[in-house]
């Protein structure tokens, strides 16, 4: 039975060493490769000093690198920090710091890229680069080449982490201010594994493409998910989306998760009927899928199973909608996944009646610990349920979400709006607080305010309303955002405006500006 990370390679590795686990464009991986690679970086980073509970930084594209150290930080003990690979230098130096990251795994390339950042990260002891060119170190942090060679694991071999030890730290933006790395234990993960492939019939003969990021809880979720039940995982970092279909086809892919604006630019394209054959099932996360988009997938993709879902980092995944259900309430998140309790609750802890608004809030296995160091954020959105099993001296905790939903009489939920100012934009979370700062710091602006504005495809589009007086403010802006910001937190437009609405309190009105460019990309 799987209840560590770890275990997840080592017991597919034990019954079916021969079976694909990773395939990166020629190379297959086998399980017991991958795990006499992921031995392989265990002893590496142990060489290294990295201590059990100790963090590792992994900033890499979707290679199979980047699985190996996932796997093989978890069998150390250690706890991998997977690192977007949009982001940049300040962004990665952040992360670092925020949580005492002792090694870093990345490229040659991508270290040439943070060597001016590294210096400031006074956790940070060593940093394992990938490939094969001679190393050009150019930090002040010891550099310490890839190992390909396998290690084969002891026999009976067992870890000393139990279950509810911390396993990974995935960073995700808040509304406000620099991104939260949210805490999830072996159990986290495992139990979200196990619920996932229940509902999805997932089995050894499945092959999943991973498109999203490892960084993304649903883009990790694709290798535990697969791993749990022996499946292959097809590592892919595509440029257009012309290029997955064509994977699909290639790999002969079963299932395929993706956020809501690339399923709304895939539904537009022709897919052979090798993949209609081939692709079993698809799901969707990261937004609100259109309904316009589910039925022209259902029509291109007669025999896929179709699963809408819904889900936070906080508690990995929240709610399913069966594809029995699709046709019949395609505007639905669904209910609650397996092992999950999701409520519709009013601010004074209360549950809402069917069709009354209120707070989403989910309890069970999957919420995670929290966010890292951050005690004060943690209690804002990590609180018991009034009134909920008073009996019991330990508290139970549930995330609560930030985002207003709403049942109807049979139990279904239906997403409303975020409580909070957050952008949802092609799947990502972005701060309009981390996109201002950048701003301000650059002092090409007075004043300035990042909206989200409703896009028919990216679900909304980064707007910057701004004060200035620099000349040509338009292009430097942009060209100033292209160097700091990756590219989903780019503005889709900016406006300038004399000065900003203010209310009551003294703060910028973003109801108002919200309100004044709501239109902005509706459709003629």
């Amino acid at each position: 039975m799987s209840e560590l990370i770890g275990d997840l390679i080592l017991k597919q590795a034990a019954s079916t060493p021969s079976a694909t686990a990773i395939l990166y464009k020629e190379q297959t991986v086998t399980y017991e490769a991958l795990l006499q690679q992921a031995f392989s970086f265990k002893t590496l980073v142990e060489d290294l000093g990295v201590t059990k509970g100790e963090r590792v930084a992994i900033y890499l594209p979707k290679v199979p690198e980047t699985v190996f150290s996932i796997f093989g930080a978890a069998l150390a003990g250690t706890v991998f920090v997977p690192i977007n690979p949009l982001l940049k230098p300040q962004q990665v130096a952040y992360i670092l710091k925020d949580c005492n990251v002792r090694a870093l795994v990345t490229s040659q390339d991508r270290l040439k890229l943070l060597s001016d950042c590294l210096a400031d990260c006074h956790d940070l002891r060593s940093v394992i680069v990938t490939g094969k060119k001679p190393l050009d170190n150019q930090t002040t942090v010891h550099v310490e080449p890839w190992r390909d060679e396998p290690v084969v694991p002891p026999l009976n071999f067992k870890t000393t982490r139990i279950d509810k030890d911390i396993a990974a730290i995935l960073y995700t933006s808040g509304s406000t201010g620099n991104p939260k790395g949210v805490v999830l234990s072996h159990h986290n993960l495992i139990a979200g594994a196990k619920s996932v492939s229940s509902y999805l019939e997932n089995t050894d003969a499945d092959r999943l493409l991973a498109v999203m990021p490892f960084s993304f809880d649903y883009g990790l979720s694709q290798l535990t998910t697969a791993f749990h039940v022996g499946a292959s995982v097809v590592l892919m970092d595509y440029l257009l989306p012309r290029d997955v279909i064509r994977a699909v086809e290639k790999y002969q892919i079963t299932g395929l998760a993706a956020v809501p604006p690339l399923w709304t630019q895939l539904a537009d394209l022709e897919w052979p009927s090798a993949t209609v054959h081939s692709l079993r099932y698809l799901t969707n996360t990261g937004g609100a899928m259109p309904i316009a988009t589910t039925k022209k997938l259902t029509a291109a993709l007669p025999d896929t199973k179709i699963f809408l879902m819904y889900g936070l980092t906080e508690a990995f995944r929240s709610t399913y909608l069966p594809p029995e259900q699709v046709h019949i309430r395609p505007d639905s998140m669904g209910k609650a996944i397996p092992n999950a309790v999701v409520l519709v609750l009013r601010e004074d802890g209360s549950e809402c009646a069917p069709g009354e608004p209120g707070e989403l809030v989910h309890r069970g296995a999957l919420v995670s610990m929290g966010y890292w160091n951050d005690p004060v954020k943690t209690a804002e959105r990590f609180k018991p349920i009034p009134g909920y099993n008073p009996e019991v001296p330990l508290t139970d905790y549930a995330v609560w979400s930030g985002d207003q939903v709403k049942k109807d009489e049979e139990g279904y939920l239906y997403f409303i709006s975020r409580k909070d100012e957050m952008i949802k934009t092609s799947g990502y979370r972005v701060s309009p607080t981390e996109i201002e700062e950048v701003l301000y710091a650059s002092q090409l602006v007075s004043e300035v305010a990042a909206l989200g504005i409703q896009h028919p495809v990216l679900g909304q589009a980064i707007v910057l309303i701004a004060v200035t007086n620099t000349p040509d403010a338009q292009s430097i802006i942009l060209k100033h955002c292209q160097k700091e910001l990756p590219n989903f937190m780019l503005p889709k437009q900016i406006i300038f405006v004399d000065k900003l609405p203010r209310n009551p309190n003294g703060k910028i009105d973003r109801k108002q500006l919200g309100a004044l460019y709501s239109d902005l990309f509706l459709e003629a």
